[in-house]
């Protein structure tokens, strides 16, 4: 039992409360007294005739004010969060006494260190460790707050050393012991990712309103703070190389250099050069040498663009630098290792070219680790009109002339408009026709696009059956409205077919998330 005495500061209060105790035979287990003129008593629990006797005997000594009963001692209260906060931290937790021992360790520093508590105290910290002396830093005069690189288990840790320092009456301190913190590398590296990822700045370059693109957005996100290589794949135009920047950019590599190789215009002759670079003397009386790009992308990003035209001797040299991470300069008998996330681009079926015997099956499988699939233009149908406004904004400024509205001609044909050049031929088209508008509204008219058949894929459907017409229509058909309408439920309500027999069609044309199966 507890009790809270509020009372005032006199002399000999805290005695005659005492005496009050012993008279009704109390024995006091504990005693806190606080200089705002409270005094916390704990004793053992009494019935409640005695507890009837004891609250009015206190309340009669001259200066208390009031008496009542509590559920725990201030210590005990700090204790108990103390230790709830302890308990909850996923950081392993460990207290020292001045000669090292220790005298406290929470739940995941009993699970780190593989003993329960009972045995780990007392223990000395120091042998459990390694790669610092904790008894030497205790025995500096005034130890400071360390962080050091330890191993528990043949695992890395960031260990925070924290002296623990009690302030004595004099007004001085003196050292009682200290915390430690242990913190897995792997968990430090993770705040950091998430921090990075959180950044809303790196994918801003993305106008995202249809479902296609902005579940994209949300998987680049996430997949750029790994490190693992990273395969994008998209039709012409669509925007690799600038999501490969935003996923470098969004990585712990963001500061690191971002280096781009366009595969196809290699030469064999000149691969060994351009990846691996020569050393001093490695070519006649060539006293520099060069660095490769492999060396440039040290600690940031290489990437390959178009992977699928690169040659076959280009994919046997590669292989090597993705398996061991070390290459040899020409000339040069030092091997070099090199730190670098690959980010591969391609607009070709990379495993229809594997099957084909045109890319090395090997390559394929440590490249294709993480991969990202941007839609074409035609698929992001929401997304047209706010790109159209963007770049007409944009293009305005850059030549000098009052914003262009669109007709609401002209923003139903870029919605319908197939695009085969996707983004990159819809800038290009918006750019020349603002350059040659003469008036304040941009319409179909300005617009210069080769003309598309409406139903694209039309002729080779009437070259078969009925039956395979009528399924080759039925996949153009799901493949135009899926973008539209990104679940079964909502398609199957467009089509008034039940959802069932819509999944059962989308499996089999591999159209949606069926297509990243294959």
């Amino acid at each position: 039992m507890r009790l809270k005495v509020t009372c005032e500061d006199r002399l000999g209060l805290t005695r005659e409360l005492l005496d009050i105790l012993v008279e009704h035979q109390i024995d006091l287990r504990g005693i806190e007294i606080d200089i705002s003129g409270i005094i916390y008593l704990n004793f053992p629990t009494l019935d409640f005739t005695a507890l009837q006797h004891l609250m009015p005997a206190i309340r009669r000594i001259p200066g208390v004010h009031d008496v009542k009963t509590i559920t725990c001692m201030p210590s005990e209260r700090e204790h108990n969060a103390i230790m709830a906060l302890l308990k909850a931290l996923p950081d392993a937790v460990v207290a020292v006494d001045t000669q090292g021992r220790i005298t406290l360790a929470n739940d995941a520093a009993c699970a780190l260190l593989a003993q329960p508590q009972p045995q780990l105290l007392q223990q000395p910290l120091g042998p459990l460790l390694k790669g610092v002396h904790v008894g030497r830093w205790l025995e500096q005069a005034e130890p400071q707050p360390l962080s050091e690189k330890v191993s528990l288990g043949g695992e890395p840790y960031l260990a925070d050393f924290l002296p623990i320092w009690v302030t004595e009456e004099s007004g001085g301190q003196s050292l009682a012991g200290a915390v430690v913190v242990f913190k897995s590398a792997y968990r430090v590296g993770q705040h950091f990712k998430v921090m990075r990822s959180r950044e809303s700045g790196h994918f801003d370059g993305f106008l995202a309103q249809s479902p296609a693109m902005n579940e994209l957005i949300r998987e680049a996100r996430r997949l750029a703070t790994l490190d693992a290589p990273l395969l994008i794949q998209g039709e012409t135009g669509t925007g690799k190389e600038l999501l490969a920047r935003a996923c470098h950019n969004a990585s712990l590599r963001g500061e690191g250099p971002f280096i781009l190789l366009n595969c196809p215009a290699i030469p064999d002759e000149a691969a060994e050069n351009e990846l691996f670079g020569y050393a001093p003397g490695a070519f006649g009386n060539n006293t520099q040498g060069k660095r490769g790009v492999l060396d440039q992308a040290n600690g940031g990003t290489l990437v390959l663009d178009e992977i699928g035209e690169m040659s076959p001797l280009l994919q046997l040299k590669l292989l090597r630098v993705l398996q061991d991470g070390v290459f040899r300069r020409l000339g040069d008998e030092q091997e070099v290792k090199v730190d670098i996330r690959f980010i591969c681009t391609t607009q070709q079926d990379l495993a229809g070219l594997v099957q084909g015997g045109q890319f090395r099956r090997d390559l394929f499988y440590r490249l294709n680790v993480l991969n990202l699939h941007l839609p074409p233009l035609r698929q992001r149908q929401k997304d047209i009109l706010p790109l159209a406004q963007h770049f007409c904004t944009r293009f305005a400024a850059e030549l000098e002339r009052p914003l262009p509205r669109l007709s609401r001609a002209l923003g139903d044909y870029l919605q319908h408009y197939p695009w085969p050049g996707n983004v990159r031929q819809f800038r290009h088209s918006l750019y020349r026709a603002i350059s040659l508008l003469e008036g304040d509204e941009l319409d179909l008219a300005q617009l210069s696009l080769p003309e598309q058949n409406g139903l694209q894929g039309l002729d080779t459907l009437c070259e078969g059956s009925l039956e395979e017409a009528v399924k080759g229509f039925e996949r153009i058909l799901l493949e135009r409205l899926y973008p539209e309408y990104p679940s079964t439920r909502q398609l199957a309500r467009r089509l008034n077919i039940s959802h069932t027999a819509i999944a059962n069609k989308l499996k089999d044309y591999g159209i949606g998330k069926h297509s990243r199966q294959k």
